[in-house]
């Protein structure tokens, strides 16, 4: 087997085919939150722990960044012995500076990143799943120390979501009692999912979804080049990180396969159905999978929406789709039913990874309970 160098190791916080949040040198869509940040910290009022939370790729990440390398590059009080500088005016910071070149190789000594660890025991070897404990005890080992020269020390954690139970104990003991001068920033996508007395402990830094025009300028600050298909704007939602993972992984022309499943319901096609789910089967399908049951998730949500709304005009994310969405989502009553099989839908998912289910098992079993769905 061969053996993997540190270079080769994947980064877990890196959509694929798009550069690393740190990288990402404009954030798009996120000025309020930006401002709700920096007047904080002009007005002396810092919180120590912050949860950027809102939609899965919409800047969350690259916000974290921003704030990380703006306070690793402030000044070092000298304790007005030259008057007071002005107070910034937004987070930019000077990508020449020693400590933001640092912290853009992973080498300054007052970041911490916390995420997803390599599992050089797992075969093959892998990223685990989950952060673990062990990785928050390395960030309660940072916090330990003294920064040498009095400046903000500035932790990561992407995200806080995979966390598993004893590693969000770990980091609450951190959060309960925090260092002084130290910043922890908390990447969240399901904020509603952490235990409470996190929550209770960090200030909110909420990101919203992009409109179409600031997700392609987001598309285009991070040198990326997609194109302008409406149905893929349309299933991302304002995210540039489901733009991207949908993009790559054929999004738009597999959720049209789903609605011209969809259409036959009830009584969809079993050789069809079970066509997708066999592109999901094994270890060499797993994005294939992951594509796929994000895609069933969002035919459900489409489904509910379209029957809480009824609305008079529908943007289609696929041929024909909206006349499918009337025929299984005809009233508020069969949006609640799909938006409830989403929910347990979701929750098998979840079961599934846990006990190594067979991918290509799920998928059918998902597709065949939405077509039991259609028939209720």
């Amino acid at each position: 087997m061969a053996v993997i160098t540190a270079e080769e190791i994947p980064e877990p916080d890196r959509a694929e085919g798009a550069p690393h949040p740190r990288e990402t040198g404009i954030l798009v869509g996120q000025a309020q939150a930006e401002a709700a940040f920096l007047s904080a910290y002009n007005g002396g009022r810092m919180h120590h722990a912050w949860m950027l939370t809102g939609p899965r790729g919409v800047g969350k990440a690259t916000l974290a960044w921003r704030i990380a390398k703006f306070l690793l590059a402030q000044p070092e009080d000298d304790g007005g012995m030259f008057g007071a500088p002005p107070p910034p005016e937004n987070l930019d910071a000077d990508p020449n500076h020693p400590a933001v070149r640092r912290a853009m190789s992973l080498g300054e000594p007052r970041l911490f990143l916390c995420r997803r660890p390599w599992d050089d025991k797992a075969k093959p070897p892998r990223l685990k799943k989950e952060i673990t404990v062990d990785e928050v005890r390395k960030l309660k080992s940072f916090f330990a120390l003294s920064a040498a020269d009095g400046g903000w020390r500035v932790a990561i954690v992407d995200d806080i979501d995979l966390m598993n139970v004893s590693a969000a104990n770990a980091l609450l003991k951190i959060l309960e009692e925090p260092p002084e001068k130290t910043v922890l920033l908390l990447v969240s996508h399901q904020p509603a999912r952490l235990l409470p007395t996190i929550r209770s402990r960090c200030r909110d830094l909420r990101c919203t979804a992009l409109s179409p025009q600031e997700q392609s300028d987001a598309l285009m600050a991070a040198g990326l080049e997609i194109g302008s298909d409406p149905a893929l704007a349309e299933l991302s939602g304002g995210s540039v990180g489901s733009a991207l993972r949908l993009a790559h992984g054929d999004g738009a022309q597999r959720y049209a396969a789903l609605v011209a499943l969809m259409e036959q319901a009830p009584g969809l096609d079993r050789g069809q159905a079970t066509a997708i789910a066999e592109k999901c089967g094994g270890a060499a399908n797993a994005e294939n999978y992951d594509i796929t049951v994000l895609l069933i998730d969002l035919l459900l949500t489409r489904l509910a929406r379209y029957g809480a709304l009824q609305p008079a005009v529908w943007t289609e994310a696929a041929p024909h789709e909206a006349r499918m969405l009337a025929k299984l989502a005809p009233h508020s009553a069969a949006a609640r039913k799909w938006a409830n099989l989403a929910q347990e839908l979701s929750a098998r998912v979840g079961h599934a990874r846990a006990v190594n289910l067979d991918p290509s098992g799920v998928i059918l079993d998902m597709l065949l309970k939405l077509d039991e769905a259609a028939r209720l």
